[in-house]
């Protein structure tokens, strides 16, 4: 065989190959690729279009009728403010949790774990059951604490009480999110700063916490999401009488008397807009936290 003609079939068995090495991936994300399309983004066409549909044709309509009514604002405000504070005091929780088991054995730590992960599908009707049980107006610690004199008109089917039950359930997915940040703090670090007089609490702000920036921001932003979109613990933990927006929402496609699912597919829409300018926020602040560790004095 002529030295061309080999070199030739050299190169096409050589395209050949980096042909298979980009349609295999290809092909083996293709199942992935049509859930994605049947149930994420088919569902939030058909949302933003039907909030579009209003009984006079075409148009913001329901929008207006969001914007302009009190109502519904307060579903939105209660929502963004239970979830905002469930979030912080989870991701505080769990950036201790995650710290403590960073610094715990093995044999504790996978306990720990086993234990954060179990508790973490613990959600909805049960826990909101468990917590009737634990905490309601004759809850067996309710009527403890009465009884010592150290609470007095708690009431958990309340705002308080679901930012309590909203806490319980971001903290161990703020706990497993944390955790293996952890492990980009080097053990030599500490005594690094402290051989250059740096104090503890010293090295925590300027050393730990900037490199621990990245992921407790975008922790902070799983959790918002998680929370706001709670729909299950909250109804059976208010039976539906809490104005949230998840519960608008329900009542909306599914009441018997007022079903107006292009209204809930409207609200739909505002909640994924402002879940979308926050992630926008932390996306920003991710990006400065990762340009200032390049350039400490940016």
């Amino acid at each position: 065989m002529m030295p061309a003609a080999t070199d030739t079939l050299t190169a096409q068995g050589a395209r050949q190959g980096r042909a298979r090495r980009h349609w295999l991936p290809a092909l083996v994300l293709l199942p992935f690729a049509l859930l994605m399309i049947l149930f994420q983004l088919a569902p939030m066409v058909w949302v933003l279009v039907g909030s579009l549909q209003t009984p006079d044709g075409w148009g913001l309509g329901y929008y207006q009728e969001i914007l302009s009514s009190p109502f519904y604002l307060q579903s939105f405000g209660n929502s963004l403010r239970i979830a905002g504070i469930a979030s912080l005091a989870g991701l505080a929780i769990g950036t201790l949790g995650a710290a403590a088991l960073r610094h715990s054995g093995e044999g504790v730590k996978r306990l720990l774990l086993a234990f954060v992960t179990m508790t973490g599908n613990f959600s909805g009707v049960p826990l909101a059951f468990a917590f009737i049980i634990v905490l309601g107006i004759n809850g067996a610690i309710t009527l403890l604490l009465k009884s010592w004199g150290w609470i007095d008109g708690f009431n958990l089917y309340s705002g308080s009480g679901l930012i309590l039950i909203y806490t319980y359930f971001q903290i161990p997915l703020a706990l497993l999110l944390l955790y293996p940040a952890f492990d980009a703090l080097q053990d030599d670090w500490p005594q690094a700063a402290a051989l250059l007089g740096a104090s503890k609490q010293q090295y925590v702000w300027h050393v730990a916490l900037p490199v621990l920036t990245p992921a407790l921001l975008g922790t902070l932003i799983i959790l918002f999401a998680n929370a706001v979109g709670a729909y299950a613990s909250a109804y059976a933990l208010t039976t539906g009488n809490f104005n949230l927006v998840t519960i608008r929402v329900a009542s909306l496609v599914s009441g018997d008397i007022f079903l107006e699912p292009n209204l809930a597919a409207a609200l739909a829409v505002i909640l994924m807009v402002l879940l979308g300018v926050v992630t926008a926020a932390n996306q920003w602040l991710l990006k400065k936290s990762y340009v200032n560790k390049g350039n400490p004095h940016a």
